[in-house]
């Protein structure tokens, strides 16, 4: 319920912020409108402060956390190299188409927004990046510190060292990862209430640039929206691509299964409102029962494909709104970035909003881009959910063919009445 309130007070708020903002573009001098754009600018302040404010915990609650389901994983070494490699070489293709294309459509550059002061001096900063530079950024000097910075990549390293350490030390910390769990649970609320305050940012962001900008900003932001969708297009045929190539001829029955857990995802915008249906549809294609509730809960933390592009065309789109050019010595430590940032994030609302904040933060590019795109971004979110449950589904695939596993078809005796028992269950 809350969910759905929510995004219908952002569309009304997007409503409203085009209604003012196209009738100040219209009625007041150059003046006023500049004088409208400040005062708006410090609603669109508060909310990318409040985004901050939860990064490093949440970040670092959800990774160490994510890191400690990886227990069991260890115990089947093969499987797990095999799933995590698949996530990796899967993961990294999708930056890369994501980069690609958007570097080929330039959804962003015809906006010609402009950067205040401070953005335009980070700016000449993020072009002075090297590899040592960034080599040596990586480790931080004092977590503390890191922490108070959002320094998101430093934040990532030294989860992963303290996950790992408690992973090895199992049941004798299992107190400090229940208090972890529990912090986690506490920003996840924390950042529910936060989003609360998403409309009124959306309409200040609205209001403000269809005021300076007039009501040409739409066709951008719409063009936006379907350079996005044609990238989660060629990124499913790809992956379907591959599908063909695990499983033959049985790819048309594999889609068919899944299809209906595909239209929850995309309808809800949550991967985890489809995963019950998911996995009965999974094994009944003839995946063995060890693989897929091995494969699924993994990918649903480190495989999101479509939301991995998402971050990259987003990154790029507000690059070339504000008129800046990332070379691509830039761009493969950015991907670097997102690559490791994303995981661990699954099931966070507004979770790829973090990841953004911090990635922007860390290259220097102007934040206020950021509720821009959140004016469209449930549109987004439900692509991208879409493509996560495709992908996840086709490295489940992939790791049961591999093992040999991949079993004909299961043709189910179970009524309709057993099947809805079994997906409560794996919903409890």
């Amino acid at each position: 319920m809350n969910s759905r309130w929510l995004t219908r007070a952002i569309v009304f708020a997007i409503v409203g912020g085009i209604v003012v903002g196209w009738l100040c573009n219209v009625f007041t001098d150059n003046g006023q409108r500049q004088a409208l754009a400040a005062a708006l600018s410090l609603v669109t302040d508060l909310f990318l402060r409040l985004i901050k404010m939860v990064i490093a915990p949440l970040v670092f609650t959800t990774l160490v956390l994510g890191v400690a389901k990886m227990e069991n994983a260890a115990a089947i070494g093969r499987m797990t190299a095999k799933t995590l490699g698949w996530f990796f070489i899967a993961s990294l293709i999708s930056l890369m188409l994501g980069t690609v294309l958007a570097d080929i459509m330039r959804p962003g550059a015809a906006l010609h927004l402009h950067a205040d002061a401070a953005a335009a001096t980070a700016t000449h900063a993020a072009s002075a990046f090297d590899l040592r530079r960034f080599l040596t950024h990586l480790v931080p000097q004092s977590i503390v510190r890191a922490m108070a910075d959002n320094e998101i990549l430093q934040i990532v390293i030294f989860a992963l060292f303290f996950g790992m350490a408690a992973l090895s030390l199992k049941s004798r910390v299992a107190g400090i990862l229940k208090v972890v769990e529990d912090v986690a649970l506490i920003m996840l609320k924390v950042t529910e209430y936060v989003m609360l305050t998403a409309p009124v940012a959306v309409f200040a962001a609205m209001a403000s640039t269809i005021a300076l900008q007039g009501p040409s900003v739409l066709l951008t932001l719409a063009e936006f929206v379907g350079g996005f969708y044609v990238a989660l297009l060629l990124l499913s045929g790809l992956l379907c691509a591959v599908g063909f190539l695990l499983v033959r001829d049985r790819l048309g029955r594999l889609l068919a299964m899944i299809r209906e857990p595909l239209l929850i995802a995309f309808a809800t915008a949550s991967s985890e409102a489809a995963y019950p249906k998911l996995l009965v549809q999974i094994e009944r294609f003839g995946v063995p029962n060890h693989i897929a509730s091995f494969v699924l809960p993994l990918g649903y933390s480190f495989n999101m494909d479509g939301a991995m592009m998402y971050c990259t065309f987003a990154v790029l789109f507000i690059a070339q709104a504000y008129g800046i050019e990332l070379s691509w010595a830039e761009k493969l430590p950015m991907l670097a970035i997102l690559m490791v940032s994303t995981k661990g994030l699954a099931g966070v609302p507004r979770a790829s909003l973090a990841v953004l904040t911090s990635t922007l933060h860390y290259f220097n590019l102007p934040e206020a881009g950021l509720v821009l795109i959140l004016a469209v971004d449930h549109l987004l979110d439900m692509g991208r959910t879409g493509i996560n449950v495709l992908g996840n589904t086709v490295a489940t695939c992939a790791v049961a063919r591999w093992e040999n596993e991949l079993r004909p078809e299961q043709v189910s005796s179970m009524s309709e009445s057993d099947d809805s028992r079994t997906v409560e269950l794996l919903e409890s």
